[in-house]
């Protein structure tokens, strides 16, 4: 594996390579080369693998920024956007329902909470901004993978066994994706306790223009805050969220 001081000179050139692409609308080889003062063979190596990569594209013999910045600086804006827009709609969330709301994105292999609104309730669930979800056992979790691509699903989730955190766990990866084709089929995911005993979570996901899931939205409470008289009317609630966000994204 190289190590830290050839992995810095690599990036340090790639951005200084991406800037002046930025700045003058596409350049030659030796234009790159020359007027950046870096070594020519190195250079071209380097160019052949952003163009891989599609960071840069290459037309006839000028290269130009590619279309996967474009794809990255779109996903870095809806993350950051995203909960200060979404805190809004959590709130009326959490008081139609009064239960904690969570605002969840996808975190490597995990879900990750990005933003809580606590409820008043006496009796509440340990959860922070920043807890790490297993993606096959909770309701965000399901929610943000059940529209992505099997092969995506197939990286985020290698394993056909699954490990089990409760009674109600799901744990084989067939019995994964059943669960995921009926969360496609009526707009939302619930967790029955399959994290954490004990705890019961609706969650819906938001999209982005390209329909692709960008984030997701939970209630989470115990069984009196969540019973199952009140789940079609909550998931409705959850899902009315989203549709509101996906909207705006």
């Amino acid at each position: 594996m190289p190590n830290i001081q050839t992995l810095v000179p690599a990036l340090d050139k790639i951005v200084r390579i991406c800037d002046y692409l930025d700045n003058h609308r596409g350049a030659t080889f030796s234009q790159i080369f020359q007027d950046l003062n870096l070594p020519k063979s190195s250079t071209s190596t380097l160019l052949n693998a952003l163009v891989m990569h599609g960071i840069l594209r290459q037309d006839q013999n000028k290269y130009y920024l590619g279309l996967k910045l474009h794809e990255w600086g779109d996903k870095s804006l809806e993350q950051f956007d995203i909960t200060k827009i979404a805190e809004p709609l959590m709130i009326k969330l959490r008081d139609k329902t009064n239960l904690t709301c969570h605002l969840g994105v996808l975190d490597g292999l995990y879900s990750v909470y990005i933003a809580k609104i606590e409820n008043d309730q006496a009796i509440g669930i340990r959860t922070w901004i920043g807890k790490k979800l297993p993606l096959h056992s909770s309701g965000i979790g399901k929610a943000l993978i059940a529209w992505l691509p099997d092969e995506k699903i197939d990286q985020l989730i290698p394993e056909d066994k699954l490990i089990k955190y409760t009674d109600t766990t799901i744990t084989s990866k067939k019995q994964l994706k059943k669960e995921l084709a009926k969360i496609r089929s009526q707009g939302w995911a619930y967790d029955n306790q399959e994290d954490v005993q004990g705890v019961h979570c609706i969650a819906a996901p938001i999209f982005n223009k390209n329909n692709e899931p960008i984030a997701a939205i939970s209630i989470s409470g115990v069984l009196f805050q969540l019973p199952v008289d009140k789940i079609d009317k909550y998931s409705q609630l959850v899902r009315d969220a989203c549709q509101k966000l996906t909207d705006k994204f």
